[in-house]
């Protein structure tokens, strides 16, 4: 999308002046939102994204929000309280997919299907500075992005930027056939290739079958953050977090990826879990130690 296209959207929404729009860097064709846009796309082509199903948002970095700033409105939105409250993000700001949005169409009209959201000083309301064009509002799942970013940003010292939350239909069906207990499928995870206790050597977190987007939800997965990079929720999802758009994809991509080898070994076994040759716990303990990973201990016999 161009800048004159761009600029016509946010007079579609009423702003009366769109500011900087013939100097700068448009905000769809800077970095960050490449990223953003680039990711949106990946996960659709990997067929996570079904209808409007799945959501994004990216913490941007304060050059990241001066150099899109003089594309905000200039009549942004009113503050609309979250039900929530983090004070570590207080005047932070959001990138976002929209509510009813599809990924699938991010691409196609980054300022229709997304927007990018101001946080009070306060850290428990939201505000569209851009984007969202006609009567848009951030993704119905925002609370619970806005919870586990304050949770990541604690655990990560303020490296985790990116949440990523989709679909992957292996990792749905794992949550149908196996005990809804992160020791016991993080060890079937782990244990489908080699790589995987090194991408997640804290395991994944899961909870049970729950209401989308509710608070309910949101709460239990921010508790599960403080100790994983990524929640499985039972019968709908995986949530994932990284520093960046690649880590936050590559970490669902391949738990995915594990979800999906230790379906299909079942089936070529017989629905048993008794493998010809699998990956031992002494085996994991040795990949941890080359590698130097605080692998979860808990989760090994």
């Amino acid at each position: 999308m161009g800048v004159f296209e761009s600029a016509q959207g946010m007079f579609d929404k009423g702003a009366s002046v769109v500011k900087g729009a013939v100097s700068g860097v448009a905000v769809e064709n800077q970095a960050f939102m490449r990223g953003f846009i680039r990711l949106c796309s990946d996960g659709w082509l990997q067929g996570w994204h079904e209808r409007n199903g799945g959501n994004v948002t990216y913490r941007m970095t304060n050059a990241e929000v001066d150099a899109a700033r003089p594309f905000f409105y200039d009549n942004p939105s009113s503050w609309v309280a979250m039900g929530v409250q983090a004070g570590n993000l207080s005047g932070a700001f959001f990138v976002t997919t929209g509510a009813g949005r599809y990924l699938r169409n991010v691409e196609l009209d980054p300022s229709y299907n997304v927007g990018i959201v101001e946080i009070n000083r306060t850290g428990d309301a939201w505000r569209l500075v851009w984007g969202l064009r006609d009567g848009g509002r951030p993704t119905s799942e925002f609370a619970s992005h806005f919870m586990n970013h304050s949770v990541r940003v604690e655990a990560t010292g303020g490296a985790c930027r990116v949440l990523y939350h989709a679909h992957p239909e292996s990792v749905i069906a794992l949550t149908k056939v196996m005990p809804l207990d992160a020791r016991t499928i993080t060890r079937a995870l782990w244990k489908a290739m080699t790589e995987c206790v090194i991408l997640f050597p804290a395991g994944v977190g899961v909870t049970g079958t729950m209401v989308p987007g509710g608070i309910d939800l949101a709460r239990a997965t921010s508790e599960l953050m403080k100790t994983y990079e990524a929640v499985i929720w039972a019968n709908h999802g995986l949530f994932c977090s990284g520093s960046d758009f690649d880590s936050a994809f590559g970490l669902m991509h391949a738990i995915q990826k594990a979800a999906l080898i230790h379906g299909q070994a079942l089936m070529m076994n017989g629905g048993s879990a008794e493998f010809a040759n699998t990956i031992s716990d002494d085996d994991l303990r040795a990949i941890a130690r080359t590698y130097n990973l605080a692998v979860n201990e808990a989760f090994l016999d």
